[in-house]
């Protein structure tokens, strides 16, 4: 097995302390006070714009024909085939851009870079034809939506009340107003979703639940088919017994084997790339209709004794979202 990272961030005040770096997990950064400003729906271009690309690989994680790479879903290759990658659709990442880098291997050869740029790169290698903007979860800078659809990824926690964090609370009120999808990770813990840690409360996490357009992604240990089924990671969360957590929660396969990074973080934005590329054949749907379409469509045939509690609504399904010619 290849040396899996770690990154475990917890953040008081203005300062920001590693708590450990051990094989075998990548958790989700954990972060309290020091985010500010908010989300500008009027402002556009404040991120860093990168438009990924296929190349090919001499790493260990193998390119396929189709130009997908050895973790994605065949689903993916499908779509890109048909000619829907995500264009005209914007990806904001709000991520770890300045701490500790680490190694990994998603198939272009093996790289050092930080939380933030891994999870960037997933998102874009899975749609290659979107936008990605990038922003360092501890700047102040508000996020400028761009025209067209928007999805806003945040593979990260807070654990202070949302009132004291205006970005996170403007990320919030732009899944339950349907003007931005929110995929967010689901957290490393083998906890219910919303449920304290050790006492602690993820603000963010609490904010979502039940807003429309808001996608809770927890991690299984591979990407499933009906002949050969995965299940929960085991240091994922899952949806446990609230209803509504049930309802808006799907799970990818992260494979660290091949990759080498493990954690819900890594989720995430796949389901992020998933909503662009839906995007650029639904490009009159909103925000609320995409994340309806992703979740309604998810597989349960593809897992290991599923129940809602463990899955929430399942397995991600690329091919069974984008199956019908209009969505409303």
């Amino acid at each position: 097995m290849k040396n899996n990272q770690i990154g475990k961030f917890i953040m008081h005040k203005t300062q920001l302390f590693p708590t450990g770096f051990v094989a075998g997990l990548v958790a989700c950064l954990l972060a309290a006070p020091g985010f500010a400003d908010d989300l500008d729906a009027g402002v556009s271009g404040k991120g860093t714009t990168v438009t990924p690309a296929a190349e090919s690989s001499s790493s260990g994680c193998s390119q396929n024909a189709d130009g997908t790479f050895c973790w994605m879903s065949s689903d993916i290759g499908e779509a890109w085939t048909s000619g829907f990658i995500g264009s005209g659709v914007s990806i904001n990442v709000i991520d770890d851009f300045k701490e500790q880098p680490f190694d990994a291997d998603l198939g272009r050869g093996r790289q050092t870079q930080r939380h933030g740029d891994w999870v960037a790169e997933i998102a874009g290698m899975v749609a290659p034809g979107a936008n990605i903007f990038k922003y360092d979860y501890l700047e102040g800078s508000s996020i400028g939506l761009q025209d067209g659809l928007n999805i806003i990824n945040a593979s990260y926690r807070i654990i202070e009340p949302l009132s004291q964090h205006p970005r996170e609370q403007a990320i919030v009120d732009a899944a339950w107003a349907g003007t931005a999808i929110v995929t967010k990770s689901a957290d490393n813990r083998s906890n219910e979703v919303g449920r304290p840690h050790e006492g602690d409360f993820d603000g963010l996490t609490l904010g979502l639940i039940g807003a429309p357009s808001a996608i809770f992604v927890g991690a299984l240990d591979h990407n499933g088919t009906p002949g050969n089924k995965t299940q929960l990671a085991r240091y994922s969360n899952y949806p446990g017994s609230n209803p509504e957590v049930r309802n808006q929660f799907l799970a990818v396969g992260v494979e660290p084997d091949k990759i080498g990074l493990y954690g819900t973080s890594f989720a995430a934005p796949v389901v992020a790339g998933y909503a662009a590329i839906l995007g650029s054949k639904f490009t009159s749907a909103t925000p609320t209709q995409i994340t309806s379409q992703l979740l309604d469509t998810a597989r349960t045939d593809t897992l290991v004794n599923y129940d809602a509690a463990t899955y929430g609504r399942g397995e991600a399904s690329l091919s069974r979202a984008l199956a019908p010619v209009s969505i409303r």
